[in-house]
């Protein structure tokens, strides 16, 4: 089994800069880019994005559905309904949004994604409990079978990218002391 510790890789910084296969939306489920991450990725994408989102039309809250690039230099943005528009985002509709959104990318064979922080601008979900979540989410995808080879987390700023390492830090210890407690002896 694979360590998912190289392959998670948190850092400050802008989303849409990103050079990965896939960049994340933080998107509510009519999938209509307005503010915040989306309205970024809008500007610098192009109106070709929008307009596939309107072709796919709705969907539920704590599903994703994926369109092409547009201009950016990711490939692929892959929409992670985490709210319906105006709305907030619940745990349970974060966690099912993310384990989406790399399902996605696993199945189209994509070997890195970046995520924002989810929830946590227009939907006001507490940034630590975001962290948690996300991260989970990311280690359990990496013990499957997967085609992701890299998965980025690209904070805003530094005070979000410290609650995202200090959450990462956390769920390594985690980990560590399930597989010592799973070893024979232990």
């Amino acid at each position: 089994m694979n360590s998912p510790n190289d392959k998670v890789i948190i850092q400050q910084g802008d989303l849409t800069e990103m050079d990965t296969d896939a960049i994340v939306n933080a998107a509510n489920n009519d999938l209509v880019l307005g503010a915040g991450v989306a309205g970024a990725i809008r500007r610098k994408g192009g109106e070709e994005i929008q307009r596939e989102c309107d072709a796919i039309g709705s969907i539920p809250v704590g599903y994703a559905a994926i369109t092409g690039g547009g201009k950016l230099k990711a490939r692929f943005v892959i929409h992670a309904a985490s709210m319906q528009l105006g709305g907030v985002t619940s745990a349970e509709d974060l966690r099912g949004s993310t384990a989406h959104a790399l399902r996605i990318a696993a199945e189209r064979k994509l070997k890195s994604i970046a995520f924002p922080a989810l929830g946590t601008g227009i939907a006001r979900f507490p940034m630590k409990e975001c962290a948690a979540i996300m991260l989970h989410e990311a280690a359990e995808h990496l013990k499957t079978e997967t085609s992701l080879e890299k998965i980025y987390f690209v904070l805003f700023d530094e005070e979000a990218c410290g609650v995202f390492q200090r959450a990462w830090s956390r769920l390594q210890a985690e980990m560590k002391k399930a597989i010592a407690a799973e070893a024979p002896g232990g």
